[in-house]
């Protein structure tokens, strides 16, 4: 496949079959979509990442906001990925051009009168550990967010990030996808334990996986899954058996057709013992996940890197030929379908298009 084995930044390493078969792939989904962790942007850092086929150059100001800019500076076209932040001004590498916070040009390389000409800004959003930028289709301004959500545990979050073929919404869509979870994530039953809730722009799902590893035996995982467009989900996982719970942020992101990069990232928390003194089982909690994060967050890793020979190589199947047992599919290919532009005529069929019903699937 061309990953990386290490969890960290990866890129795949050349052309897959999924690349090389040429098959029309569904477009680039409108939403927030995750560009970077926000500790990769330090004050006055300058980052440039793709985003459906074009740059996106994110900088941090010295007072802490982040911006995100189209990448040409509007003077003389030059590449602002290679720019510098100088106070809270970006300054050109071509003419030393300076735009303020909010994008204006406020002075020139030359000392002259600064031409009325502005950065083009796209929306951006931090939150979580994380860093978003809106893109719609029809040029539309944010109308859904994605929330802050509680921090479980002491540690920091760890994260990774990855570089595959494949299109941003099989990502999302396995959350509902309950037969691959067995027959290649090897659990031993996954169930959704009510219908799955659809909004404008979210989704939620209560799922019950059960597990069994050496020592511990059979044990239950309880997962709570909220999904925001299609570039973010957010998971909660409780194991009561030991006590563990988990934090998960999977954030796919469309960089080109048929082509994604994939951020990961974790946060774990131990129960504090019932039969210990407070202090003791506080200590007890934070102490056993000093010890296991890192193992956990390898693991969760290891559990997400199965799927991503799949993506790598897979075509998008549209209609699918769904069967009972492979959960909730055609409802969640329903509700993707508001995320893309109109379809036109002999354009590759959409997720609502020609959708063949199970009704076994739908819990």
């Amino acid at each position: 496949m061309g990953l990386s084995r290490q969890y960290g930044h990866a890129i795949s390493e050349g052309p897959t079959p999924a690349d090389a078969a040429g098959a029309p792939a569904l477009p680039c989904p409108s939403g927030w979509s995750a560009l970077a962790f926000s500790d990769e942007l330090r004050p006055g850092a300058v980052l440039t990442r793709p985003l459906a086929g074009q740059d996106v150059v994110l900088y941090r100001l010295r007072s802490g906001e982040v911006r995100a800019i189209h990448p040409y500076c509007p003077h003389l076209g030059a590449h602002l990925g290679l720019a510098k932040v100088d106070g809270n001004d970006l300054v050109c590498p071509f003419h030393s051009f300076a735009f303020g916070p909010d994008g204006t040009c406020v002075r020139t390389g030359y000392g002259t009168t600064p031409p009325r000409s502005s950065l083009s800004q796209l929306p951006v959003h931090e939150v979580n550990g994380a860093v978003f930028v809106w893109r719609h289709h029809d040029g539309r301004d944010p109308d859904w967010s994605i929330p802050e959500w509680h921090e479980i545990g002491h540690r920091p979050a760890r994260h990774a990030a990855w570089e595959l073929a494949g299109h941003v919404q099989e990502v999302i869509e396995n959350s509902v996808d309950l037969g691959h979870f067995a027959t290649l994530h090897g659990w031993a039953k996954a169930e959704v334990s009510g219908p799955v809730v659809y909004e404008e722009a979210t989704f939620h799902v209560s799922m019950r996986a059960h597990e069994s590893a050496p020592v511990l035996g059979s044990f239950v995982v309880d997962v709570e899954v909220d999904g925001y467009g299609l570039g973010c989900l957010h998971a909660d996982m409780y194991m009561s058996r030991i006590g563990l719970r988990m934090c998960t942020m999977v954030m796919p992101t469309a960089i080109a057709p048929n082509r994604m990069q994939f951020r990961q990232q974790n946060r774990i928390a131990f129960d504090e013992p019932a039969r210990l003194p407070a202090p003791l089982a506080r200590a007890a909690s934070r102490t056993a996940a000093r010890m296991l994060d890192g193992a956990v967050f390898r693991s969760s890793c290891e559990f997400t890197a199965a799927d991503f020979p799949i993506w790598n190589h897979k075509q998008y199947r549209q209609p699918p030929g769904l069967a009972a047992g492979d959960g909730p599919i055609g409802p969640f290919r329903r509700w993707a379908r508001r995320f893309y532009p109109p379809q036109g005529k002999d354009e590759v069929p959409l997720p609502d298009q020609g959708e063949r019903s199970v009704e076994a699937e739908v819990p």
